[in-house]
């Protein structure tokens, strides 16, 4: 004792350490959302601290750099943009490569190669992922390899605005690689935009290239050696190719982590510190936890990893729920929004139950959304549409655990049924869906009367 923990952005947010009990803030925030998920770092209560029965009552902060003030100051705050990470900004890059190309009408093998880059990432971002489901449209769509044929304008503001940043199972771990790539890709935007900064990066990239120059006695560098030595020369930059660039991307991209990587001096420093007095400031103080879409989420990753409590196992497997399971799954949701409430009504509220929202986060077995849907998919007398329709059903109970009436007249359905169910399916068949559609949602509701006998 005592024990310290020094953060660097990491543990600001959203990391639980109940026995907290002093807060230093020793750098600038201006984000009064960060500003405040750092104040709940103390905020967590813990019982027994300091003896039995003498619980956490309070913390303190230590702020080295004013925060406070300027949060209780009121003053209008703007709140920071997060920075794209180096995948994405390497996607929107292949994006705009791609609508430059069908500008020029040019190089179409590039064209192709980029878009197969960008259909393998997408076909590679999971549905699974809780980031990935709720984009699941545009992500089926651009797993498709013919829809990346010809982009529209609003395919590539898609891609760039919704999908760019997704994860996916396919990554690279060669950041030197994809450091390179980026420079090359901005390269090759300039030639085809006529972009500003070409220059700037063509020196960057001979810089690269004169220093592989001299590590000629790496094997790897030393076969790529004629190219190497071309690219240092203004002769080969005078008339240079888009296509020429992609060449020295694949060829030297690779090679570039065994540059050596630049020293630079160890500066110290021996500064006094001055410290003035200590004053106190009022902060409007309130309660900080987990946001809603922050608990929603925390939620589902519990819920999915404990799936063996029998109410969450109902649920799954489309079985009726009863009072006790609907007490059971409070006290769950309870220990998962720290105590919050207001979180807990929040999701009464907005999905009509403690069932309906669970089953909404960790969906329906795909047996069981199968064995609901069996009368469909056994009828003899079924056509293709039908089937393909009710298949659809299936997926989205599968994903979501919940469907109403009203969603069968939105997309996906309307690709198959543009009117909706009554496009392809009769009126008994209608009535019949859609009482399947109510016994499944009233699965997950406790019924009343037992809950007034309970």
């Amino acid at each position: 004792m005592p024990h310290i923990a020094i953060s660097v952005d990491m543990m600001d947010t959203g990391i639980d350490v109940p026995e907290v009990l002093n807060l230093v803030f020793f750098k600038l925030v201006r984000s009064k959302t960060k500003f405040w998920q750092m104040i709940g770092r103390g905020t967590r209560l813990c019982e027994n601290l300091y003896a039995p029965n003498q619980h956490k009552t309070f913390f303190n902060v230590f702020d080295y750099c004013d925060n406070l003030n300027y949060f209780n100051s009121n003053i209008d705050t703007k709140e920071a943009s997060i920075a794209d990470s180096l995948d994405t900004k390497l996607f929107k890059l292949r994006v705009d490569l791609i609508t430059a190309l069908d500008e020029k009408d040019s190089d179409n093998t590039l064209r192709e190669d980029t878009a197969k880059h960008l259909h393998e990432r997408v076909a590679n971002m999971t549905l699974d992922n809780f980031i990935v489901r709720p984009k699941r449209l545009p992500v089926e769509k651009f797993s498709q390899y013919e829809n990346w044929a010809t982009l529209s304008k609003a395919d590539t503001v898609q891609l760039s605005s919704e999908l760019a940043g997704l994860p996916t199972q396919l990554n690279e771990t060669e950041e030197e690689a994809k450091r390179f790539d980026l420079m090359i890709l901005r390269a090759q935007l300039c030639i085809l935009q006529g972009n500003k900064g070409f220059e700037r990066l063509k020196a960057s990239i001979m810089d690269i290239a004169s220093a592989l120059e001299l590590q000629d006695s790496i094997p790897a560098i030393n076969k790529q050696m004629p190219l190497i030595q071309n690219m240092t020369t203004q002769e080969w930059w005078q008339d240079v190719t888009v296509g020429m660039l992609e060449h020295a991307r694949r060829q030297l991209r690779l090679l570039v982590k065994l540059l050596d990587k630049v020293k630079r001096p160890i500066i110290y420093t021996d500064f006094e510190d001055e410290l003035g007095d200590p004053t106190e400031c009022d902060l409007p103080l309130k309660p900080v936890g987990l946001d809603y879409e922050k608990f929603k989420n925390k939620t589902r990753d519990f819920l999915l990893k404990h799936d063996d409590k029998l109410a969450v196992q109902k649920l799954r497997r489309n079985l009726p729920i009863t009072p006790t399971d609907l007490n059971e799954l409070e006290k769950i949701l309870l220990e998962q929004a720290i105590n919050d409430v207001e979180l807990i009504e929040q999701a009464k509220a907005e999905s009509g139950g403690l069932g309906l929202f669970v089953r909404a986060l960790i969906g329906l077995e795909r047996t069981a959304a199968q064995d609901a849907m069996s009368e469909f998919l056994n009828d003899a007398t079924a056509t293709t549409s039908q089937i393909t329709f009710i298949k659809m059903i299936i997926e989205f109970l599968t994903h979501n655990g919940v469907i109403t009436d009203a969603l069968l007249y939105n997309s996906p359905f309307t690709d198959v049924a543009p009117c909706g169910p009554e496009d392809i399916f009769s009126a008994a068949k209608i009535i019949q869906l859609d009482t399947k559609i109510k016994e499944i949602r009233e699965h997950a509701i406790a019924c009343i009367d037992d809950v007034k006998a309970a």
